[in-house]
């Protein structure tokens, strides 16, 4: 009988980033994205009551973090925080774009950043195969 770890992915060989500082990359996010939703509707329209502005926070967010996770290595508020996504296993290459899509999707549900491993893998890095990084960490792997 196989082992129940027998088709579990490898943790990565190096430090994944803590998770305040996750956090605080995702606040800045979705400032930004709230920030960016009211230069769009104004004010009033986001504040209104049953108004749809409200709602565009949460896909701009899935737009904005997948295509700089797929396109820079990390959201707006991940390289700002000194914070980067990169394959689990190590070998830097760009991420599949549909992969990164499916990871930021799961960030939205929430529930699965709170599901970890040891290693700090989320269900949502494990989706993705990809692990959160300090860029001191990024720069060992690129070495």
């Amino acid at each position: 009988m196989p082992s129940p770890t027998a088709n579990r992915p490898a943790a990565p060989s190096f430090e994944t980033a803590s998770w305040g500082r996750r956090i605080i990359a995702l606040l800045i996010d979705w400032m930004l994205c709230t920030v960016a939703v009211i230069a769009v509707y104004g004010l009033d329209e986001y504040t209104a009551t049953g108004s749809v502005a409200s709602l565009m926070v949460l896909p701009l967010f899935i737009v904005e973090s997948t295509l700089l996770t797929w396109l820079g290595g990390g959201s707006i508020g991940q390289l700002l925080t000194g914070l980067c996504v990169v394959p689990a296993h190590g070998r830097l290459h760009r991420l599949n774009p549909v992969k990164v899509f499916g990871r930021q999707l799961l960030i939205a549900l929430v529930i699965p950043p709170l599901v970890f491993r040891a290693d700090g893998r989320g269900l949502h890095d494990l989706f993705a195969g990809t692990s959160t990084v300090t860029f001191a960490t990024l720069r060992s792997l690129t070495k």
